[in-house]
């Protein structure tokens, strides 16, 4: 698989990362030797870009990421996490969507210096590995203040270290995202973690946060670019959940998909990819068949003319 460089962070990633929230239990148990085996599935395939967070299964994703990535080649892939939650007893951030969770522990929320510097350290000894290449603010719009000043403080300094190599986000809120570049200039991200806003089915990064990072020199990951499920037939969150606008559209991108004889959801992986800003995308998976189906829709062959059709529709 083809690696790019990740802006001015001096990092190669593939061009498809694998996001680890589902091997920490996202929706559905995912059994330890299966988790591994995803990891070890990716790695063939030559996916060298992995993101993980405390939050993904209190700790789980961050030990089973360690797990299988610890004996590989430390300067042959690049490792995301991030900061904002400290994992520990009684923490009250409860998130259901964790179906196996540690018991008796969980996730609280506080973006200070202090707590920040000591998530780094009880990540990397979560996972069992020196370093963190990108490091994350995880969701700062749950504490603006803090994360734009005290967070960002401390992974500057984590970066003149040596000790991580990128400053990120990752949000769900390309105005969040954008507020933060605007406000915190040449000081701020080195890049944005970018889930669910800049797709198939939601261009709204496209509307101020990708020019802003066009202009700053700050690359994107597209991450979130199957929207939640809501592109894959048979999906849990499927149309008939949907509000009608969206199945609508959702109909018309398979009937231009039908035409053109691509698959709706190699589309959807190759969409982000076609912006000079977005290097790489991030997709979750939770079995070795999962990932290698997704290897299989970024290599599909997809013509010119049905991205034409696509802008027009």
């Amino acid at each position: 698989m083809r690696t790019v460089e990740l802006g001015r962070t001096g990092l190669r990633v593939s061009r498809l990362g694998l996001g680890l929230a589902s091997i920490g239990g996202m929706f559905a148990t995912v059994p330890e030797p299966q988790a591994v085996a995803t990891i070890d599935r990716a790695w063939e395939l030559g996916i060298r870009l992995f993101d993980t967070a405390p939050v993904y299964g209190y700790g789980l994703s961050e030990q089973r990421a360690g797990i299988a990535l610890r004996g590989r080649p430390r300067d042959e892939f690049v490792l995301c996490t991030k900061v904002g939650r400290l994992i520990e007893p009684g923490g009250p951030d409860i998130q259901p969507i964790w179906v196996e969770p540690p018991a008796g522990i969980g996730p609280r929320l506080d973006y200070s210096y202090r707590a920040v510097m000591r998530s780094f350290e009880e990540s990397l000894a979560r996972m069992g590995i020196d370093r963190i290449d990108v490091l994350h603010i995880h969701d700062p719009e749950l504490d603006y203040a803090t994360s734009s000043t005290e967070a960002l403080r401390a992974l500057a300094e984590l970066r003149g270290r040596g000790t991580i190599g990128a400053v990120s986000l990752g949000v769900n809120h390309a105005d969040v995202a954008a507020r933060f570049l605007r406000e915190t200039g040449a000081e701020g991200p080195d890049c944005i973690l970018l889930a669910g806003r800049y797709t198939l089915l939601d261009q709204s990064g496209a509307d101020e946060l990708l020019p802003l990072c066009e202009k700053l020199g700050v690359t994107v990951l597209a991450a979130g670019v199957f929207q939640g499920g809501v592109l894959a037939e048979g999906a849990p969150s499927g149309p008939e959940r949907l509000p009608t606008e969206l199945v609508r559209r959702i109909d018309r991108l398979r009937q231009v998909c039908r035409r053109y004889d691509v698959p709706l959801l190699a589309a959807a992986v190759q969409f982000p990819l076609a912006h000079p800003a977005v290097p790489a995308v991030v997709v979750g998976a939770r079995s070795p068949q999962e990932i290698t189906e997704v290897a299989g829709w970024l290599d599909h062959e997809i013509p010119a003319a049905f991205w034409r059709a696509l802008e027009r529709h």
